[in-house]
């Protein structure tokens, strides 16, 4: 049995790193238009850049890691089962289920390390690139805006900027809201940084435009002013800093939980805080899941061509990301708790697993 094992495994170990290798580079491909942007039209600094793209691989590989193990499953299985060697195996009295549990307990190897993974390098990596996207802006305020959307990067100011061609702005809106009265606007046809960063602050120039500003006898009162240049400083200091408050997905499972306690102990609803705990773990266990789903599939499908059992796992994928997606949607929405809606997809399809796999044993 020990030989057999052995062959299973070694079946499935190449497929599954070229699987997670490819899937990998293909999504980290998908970011090279915005990185190669950042170095050739912002002038970004290539070590900033290689650093974002590093700290893009730990995400990836929330995801890639299962689709990779799924696809490995079906095509060595698959491959195995198109030869008629899983048939040869059975007909010398060797139980399906003790074929694949070396492959069943990898996977739950797998999702284990995931969890772990999950736990403390995502939010470490999530976190590192926004304060490295953070020092970008400082050094080059233009790198880090996007146009056509709106930035809420600096103190006090919400921008939307329809064209940015490096330091150089145009049909730029800024606005800033007041605790009491209406929102102060500032429309500009066009303009551009001048930073100051020994005073950690950016001078914002703007050219052609029209201002609100607070009339003097009633300041919650504006008037229109018109302009042919206007400078306005925009606050840097908390940037330049680092102090960047995490979010969501940059807290570990523990900063969560203490998050969602002081939510409830202020009696706000901690939903979207839950969600993301059971998202974590729920995603990491889908490894096993694929393995459990792939492993049945591929033995019933009996084929061994690659692209085929590709196909098959891209379909699975989707079938259980659409699933997931639906979830989290119900779970924000508070319609239902996200420590049951959660955990449907794994649910759904581990059960769809576990009958093929009975089916397959039958």
């Amino acid at each position: 049995m020990k030989i057999l094992r052995d062959y299973f495994l070694g079946e499935f170990i190449f497929p599954f790193f070229l699987a997670l290798g490819v899937l990998t580079f293909v999504m980290l491909l998908g970011n090279l238009l915005k990185i190669t942007d950042l170095i050739i039209n912002k002038g970004v600094d290539i070590f900033s850049v290689m650093k974002l793209f590093l700290l893009m691989v730990p995400y990836l590989l929330t995801y890639t890691l299962p689709i990779a193990a799924l696809a490995a499953t079906l095509i060595s299985l698959g491959r195995l089962s198109g030869d008629n060697e899983i048939v040869a195996i059975k007909a010398c009295g060797i139980h399906m289920l003790r074929l694949l549990s070396p492959l069943l307990t990898l996977g739950m190897m797998l999702s284990l390390v995931l969890v772990i993974f999950n736990d403390r390098v995502i939010p470490y990596a999530h976190y590192a690139t926004r304060k490295t996207l953070m020092e970008v802006g400082v050094k080059n305020p233009a790198a880090a805006l996007e146009p056509g959307v709106f930035i809420n990067a600096f103190e006090k100011y919400v921008l939307f900027i329809y064209n940015i061609e490096g330091n150089k702005l145009s049909n730029i809106r800024i606005y800033e809201p007041q605790d009491e009265g209406p929102t102060r606007t500032i429309v500009a046809k066009r303009g551009e940084f001048i930073l100051i960063p020994e005073k950690k602050t950016v001078k914002l120039k703007l050219m052609d435009g029209t201002a609100d500003e607070p009339d003097p006898d009633n300041p919650s009162n504006f008037y229109k002013l018109n302009f042919k240049t206007y400078f306005m400083s925009l606050n840097l200091s908390k940037q330049e800093s680092g102090e960047i408050n995490k979010k969501p997905k940059d807290m570990t499972l523990q900063e969560l939980r203490r998050e969602a306690g002081r939510l409830k102990k202020d009696r706000i609803d901690p939903a979207p805080i839950l969600t993301e705990i059971h998202k974590k773990i729920s995603l990491a266990l889908s490894c096993f899941v694929f393995i459990l789903v792939g492993a049945s599939v591929a033995v019933i499908t009996r084929r061994r061509e690659k692209s085929i059992n590709f196909g098959i796992a891209f379909l699975i994928v989707g079938l259980y990301y659409l699933m997931f997606i639906g979830a989290e949607a119900l779970s924000l929405q508070g319609r239902l708790p996200p420590a049951v809606v959660m955990w449907l997809p794994n649910i759904i399809m581990g059960i769809s697993g576990a009958l093929l796999v009975r089916k397959v044993c039958a």
